[in-house]
Formats: structure tokens, sequence, C-alpha cells
């Protein structure tokens, strides 16, 4: 067990101490990118929590509305 604790850590300060800095290009792009993956990430949230439930719930409240009229409908013939 030692030894894998001591390859991490050299993986680890390799990983650190290594690391280049980007240059502007790069790290513009890299903001994009998370913007992006931001915006849809919150979208996708939006849409699964609010609009989705709110389709449905439309949804069934408009059947129900239909079964209802065709009732009245059948009840009036």
């Amino acid at each position: 067990m030692d030894y894998f604790k001591k390859k991490i850590l050299h993986l680890w300060y390799n990983l650190l101490n290594n690391s280049k800095n980007m240059d502007l290009a790069q790290f513009t792009g890299f903001l994009i990118f998370l913007t992006i993956f931001t915006m849809g990430f919150w979208l996708m949230i939006f849409v699964i929590t609010f609009v989705i439930p709110y389709w449905l719930w439309g949804n069934f409240v408009e059947k129900r509305q239909l079964k209802k009229e065709a009732k009245l409908a059948a009840a009036k013939e």
C-alpha cells in the first residue's frame, strides 16, 4: 500500500509542478467552453424540473377536460 501512496503523491507532484501556463487563446477558449457548458447544464436542469412537468400537467388537465366535455355531450344526447 505504501508503494501506491508514493506513486499517487509523485503523480500529483508532477501534475502540479510541470503544468505550463495557457496562452490567451487557450484561456479564452477554455472560458467560452465553461460558459457554454454551464449554460447548457442549467438549461437542462430548468427543462427537467419545470418545462417537462408543466407540459405533462397541462396535457393531463387538457385530456381530463376533453373527457369531461365528451361525457357532458353524451349525456345531452
